[in-house]
């Protein structure tokens, strides 16, 4: 059986369908109302085992704490991994809020074209993502929080009889940096914000790094203002620098500034959500605290046929201190390089908010 190319427009709903319609749900199999699976404190769980070919295009899931009393950061405890075509090393490797567009262990209510987070207070988190296999699928969630946690969700899928053999694997990966800029005591302010070159991307944040072909599709990156200074205190002005198949400096996709890549413009606080852009934490005065902006190329994927390096730089020619996190989501032939080791748990959680009383000398 052909499966034909149908897209998700509401012109092509008329269309014939050839997939057959299924579903893996924690559905209480007593016929009870327990449903949900629960996933012991530092267990991983097998959510999902699909076997032959298909097509995921939808996720729900939500979770909470079997204790009823809710650990701080927990979206940042649990782990999800994704794995196609009983390969041995996930597709896709992140913290559960993270995977669903919202870093810093937070969760809000907002929606996008691929991802979303609904009532209660960004609680449900949805996928659109269509996550394509030949030969089976397994998803497992690894929860590496101090309690015991109720998990409830839906893997929705189509089943085919053979998956056609250009489709491309889903990949989705996190990573988090501590950027290393330049000391702010040693310069006026004006040349830390926007001073200085960068001819080479050498230092830049890196949100993805992949070999073979395929494209990209976009990101979510979350950045904590570490500084805190009276004066000028914009987090951007980083060019995005995107290299494909090798291209050495100035890439063919070079950007203008932070903000610029996310579509909005002019050092924006105002929290927006469209379909492919958005900012869902705006920071506080003087763009201090906690930063969420996400990008998604779904109708703009950025192709590659042999390597992608997707970086920006941390604040202009990369003199910024600050706390960098991503997940970044593309589609590439098999196999994938290996991802960079998860950190433990304690090395993904947040930082704390820094304020006057954490800097005395400019009381």
């Amino acid at each position: 059986m052909t499966v034909p190319r149908i897209g998700s427009s509401l012109r092509e709903l008329s269309v014939m369908r050839h997939g057959r319609r299924r579903r893996v749900s924690s559905f209480d199999r007593t016929g009870g109302n327990r449903d949900w699976l629960t996933i012991r404190a530092g267990e991983q769980a097998e959510i999902a085992t699909i076997e032959g070919a298909g097509c995921i295009t939808h996720i729900w899931m939500t979770t909470a704490p079997e204790s009823g009393v809710a650990e701080a950061y927990l979206p940042r405890r649990l782990v999800l991994r994704f794995y196609w075509d009983r390969e041995e090393h996930p597709s896709v490797e992140a913290p559960y809020g993270d995977f669903f567009g919202m870093g810093h262990g937070l969760t809000r209510n907002y929606a996008s074209a691929a991802l979303s987070m609904g009532p209660e207070n960004g609680a449900a988190m949805n996928c659109f993502f269509p996550m394509p296999f030949a030969d089976g699928a397994r998803l497992h969630v690894h929860n590496e929080s101090s309690q015991d946690v109720k998990f409830y969700y839906y893997i929705d899928y189509e089943a085919y009889d053979a998956l056609p053999a250009d489709e491309l694997r889903f990949h989705a990966m996190w990573r988090r940096e501590l950027t290393q800029g330049i000391d702010d005591r040693t310069v006026d302010n004006a040349f830390y914000c926007f001073g200085g070159k960068n001819t080479t991307g050498e230092g830049n944040y890196t949100l993805l790094e992949a070999r073979g072909r395929g494209h990209y599709v976009g990101c979510n990156l979350n950045i904590h203002n570490l500084r805190f200074t009276r004066e000028w205190n914009w987090y951007g002005e980083g060019d995005d620098m995107i290299f494909v198949d090798g291209e050495p400096w100035p890439p063919s996709l070079h950007g203008t500034g932070t903000e610029d890549y996310f579509c909005t413009a002019w050092c924006p606080q105002q929290e927006v959500q469209t379909l492919y852009y958005g900012i869902l934490l705006g920071g506080g005065p003087n763009w201090s605290g906690k930063v969420t902006l996400y990008r998604y190329h779904i109708v703009d994927p950025i192709t590659f046929n042999e390597s992608i390096r997707v970086t920006i730089e941390h604040g202009h020619a990369n003199h910024r201190s600050d706390d960098y996190s991503s997940t970044a989501y593309w589609y590439q032939t098999e196999p994938h390089l290996a991802f960079l080791p998860l950190p433990p748990v304690a090395d993904r959680l947040p930082l704390e908010s820094i304020s006057l009383v954490d800097f005395p000398e400019s009381l």
